[in-house]
């Protein structure tokens, strides 16, 4: 071990003054069977570390043929590994110099062990959660209503969301908002999505009774409506309907709720264009306007991020086209959008490209570094920066 002698002669001969430096001076040695294998370093901003400081987890997740990801509570980071020239060392009870006094009035030398090193530390980016494969596992087994008499329901492919969580490359808020978002439900402790049909079926029964009853769409009487419907439905089923198409609201101790006119409509578009490639514009209008319940209205804009209308084709057509069916990969995304359609206009484009924004990222900003924009009879349209195979 170095003596302060010769820490005191290495100083002159590097041309330095003792009097410029700490009081303190460490001298580094390894210890024995140090490997740069033995430790890894992560980068984590001042929200990760309080959260790491209160006594809250951090959790790697990621299927073998996936890029981890890390999550908090309520947030999903990539992992990368970024390099760097200098070596860093793991010296346990180290002290940097904001944490040292010079009361000692001399020089002193503190031998301290190397514990291990690293060339190399995780990176941490925040980066949208990866939820496309929560449909798609919930949908291999779709929950289509109670087993009739004598049947026994499928227990295969049923998930927990313990399940779930160890799945899905999603923070635990962001897998719940997901589950609300998609019309999922628990059921005997599993999470299930229902059959569309199925949830169609529950929905109808909702509104022939709010219009057989003479109820106003905005207040639906929760018990009466979970009474009326009890012969046909199990309960649990007409409630979970009328909290994913409407809005909950209490009035002199009792519940009711308000149906939304855009998502009843949008429901019954989706009903209508599920098994058609194609449909003539002008007929789904028609025939979407009469398959609503009366006194509610449709409008093409309440069909955003679910169906495409082809304005220049004659006649006029309107094709399913769901957001949540494309691909979570940004240039992906773009590259099969331009397949479809050559050209686009911003506001046709933007429903499709809106969720790939990141933090402080506007869909401006997508199309200018994945698209190329042009003017077509006086309206700016977007087409692909490279060639697109059909």
């Amino acid at each position: 071990m170095r003596t302060l002698e010769e820490v005191q002669a290495t100083l002159q001969i590097a041309k330095l003054k003792e009097e410029d430096l700490q009081k303190t001076i460490h001298c580094l040695s390894f210890g024995e069977n140090v490997s740069s294998a033995d430790y890894c370093l992560m980068e984590l901003d001042d929200t990760l570390c309080k959260h790491i400081e209160s006594g809250e987890s951090l959790v790697i997740r990621g299927d073998t043929d996936e890029r981890a990801v890390l999550c908090s509570g309520d947030k999903t980071y990539d992992l990368k590994i970024a390099d760097t020239s200098n070596m860093l060392l793991f010296v346990p009870g180290c002290r940097t110099p904001d944490q040292l006094t010079n009361s000692q009035e001399s020089s002193h030398v503190v031998h301290t062990q190397i514990w291990g090193f690293c060339n190399s530390y995780w990176e941490l980016r925040k980066h949208r959660p990866k939820l496309k494969k929560l449909k798609k596992l919930l949908m291999e087994n779709p929950y289509e209503g109670p087993a009739l008499g004598g049947q026994e329901e499928n227990t295969e492919n049923r998930y927990t969301m313990q399940d779930l969580l160890e799945r899905i490359q999603a923070s635990e808020e962001e897998l719940k908002t997901h589950l609300e978002t998609i019309h999922a439900c628990q059921i005997d402790g599993y999470w299930r999505m229902l059959d569309f049909d199925y949830e169609m079926k529950l929905l109808g029964h909702v509104t022939q009774l709010v219009d057989s009853e003479s109820w106003s769409f905005n207040k639906v009487p929760l018990q009466t409506t979970l009474d009326e419907l009890a012969p046909l439905e199990p309960k649990e089923m007409i409630e979970h309907c009328l909290n994913c198409y409407g809005k909950r609201f209490t009035e002199n101790d009792n519940i009711f709720y308000a149906l939304h006119e855009d998502k009843v409509c949008r429901g019954t578009a989706l009903l209508l264009l599920q098994n058609a490639i194609k449909f003539n514009l002008k007929e789904f209008q028609e025939v979407w306007q009469q398959s609503v319940p009366e006194g509610m209205s449709t409008r093409l804009d309440q069909l955003k991020s679910v169906a495409l209308v082809d304005r220049n084709s004659r006649p006029e057509t309107i094709s399913l086209l769901r957001v949540e069916d494309l691909s979570e990969d940004t240039l992906e995304r773009f590259n099969h959008l331009f397949t479809l359609r050559e050209k686009w206009t911003e506001d046709d484009i933007t429903p499709y490209i809106q969720d790939l924004c990141g933090e402080k990222q506007t869909t401006g900003a997508l199309l200018t570094k994945y698209a190329r924009s042009s003017m077509q009879n006086g309206i700016k349209v977007f087409n692909s920066r490279r060639p697109v195979a059909t």
